[in-house]
């Protein structure tokens, strides 16, 4: 079965789907050897694991689509790609929704801020007209080769134009051809529960669990109470990764050894099982 396919089948269930954010290779082994159904390829976590700059619109359509073909080439996990603005204006997400297809992305995800965009916790965010952003999601259905490869409708109108301009743009985007919608950083669970309210029966309902994040609920399970259906974590991953670095690389600064390291390292043997070493040994 295709990954798009898979993730069509999962959004059926009941269950909120939970999506930790994929980096990079190693940490999408991670998350499918967890036993995750799906994968979230952040824009966020490429910029900062692989080009450690912040989410500020500096990766570019072919970089994005570089990294889908990389993690392609180890899982057929169902990735659920952010694709930023669409990296342009309608013809621009007309080629970039092909490329991402063509790359492995099984769901995407576009957003209505002007490009360059930030990150949805950021102060100095700005969205373009709903009526552009319309246009964008019809050029995004137009290109796409298959109907199972969904499409993710985010606006950050909220935080610049208050809830009930987000809200009359959600019904828009849905009524343009969005698969799913995306609301991003309500302030409170009131507003959450008035958007379950009004798309929880009509469309799949996205959430972004950041830490450090603005959101009223911290859980899947709040989630799935209200009625939404995908949870985002998208730097978790990295969020954990970084501490722990910074502690070991004061150890070794200090001591130049790791062998007293009192937290738990794993070794090369384990690292080489994790990312399947024998099944490439094992070609002839």
């Amino acid at each position: 079965m295709k990954h798009n396919t898979r993730l069509k089948q999962a959004l059926a269930r009941d269950s909120v789907l939970k999506a930790p954010g994929v980096a990079n290779g190693l940490s999408l082994r991670l998350i499918e050897q967890a036993g995750f159904e799906v994968g979230f390829v952040s824009g966020a976590g490429i910029a900062f694991c692989q080009y450690g700059v912040p989410d500020v619109g500096l990766i570019s359509m072919t970089e994005m689509a570089q990294q889908i073909r990389t993690l392609r080439e180890i899982s057929a996990l169902p990735l659920i790609v952010d694709m930023d603005t669409g990296f342009g204006n309608a013809i621009n997400v007309q080629r970039t929704v092909k490329l991402f297809e063509q790359s492995g992305a099984s769901a995407m995800q576009m957003e209505d801020q002007v490009m360059p965009k930030r990150c949805g916790h950021m102060l100095g965010k700005q969205v373009i007209s709903s009526g552009e952003m319309v246009g964008k999601i019809k050029a995004f259905t137009d290109a796409r080769n298959s109907s199972d490869t969904l499409l993710i409708a985010r606006t950050d109108a909220l935080a610049i134009n208050g809830f009930d301009d987000a809200m009359q743009r959600a019904r828009q985007y849905l009524e343009a051809g969005a698969d799913l919608l995306f609301i991003e950083a309500p302030t409170n669970l009131k507003q959450m529960q008035i958007i379950a309210d009004e798309f929880k029966d009509k469309v799949p309902l996205v959430h972004n669990l950041v830490e450090g994040g603005n959101s009223p609920v911290d859980s899947s399970q709040q989630l799935q109470q209200l009625g939404y259906k995908i949870a985002l974590y998208p730097v978790a991953l990295l969020h954990a990764f970084v501490p722990q670095a910074q502690q070991l690389l004061r150890h070794i600064a200090t001591k130049g050894e790791t062998t007293s390291y009192t937290n738990e390292l794993i070794d090369l043997n384990t690292m080489n099982k994790l990312v399947k070493v024998e099944q490439y040994l094992n070609i002839t």
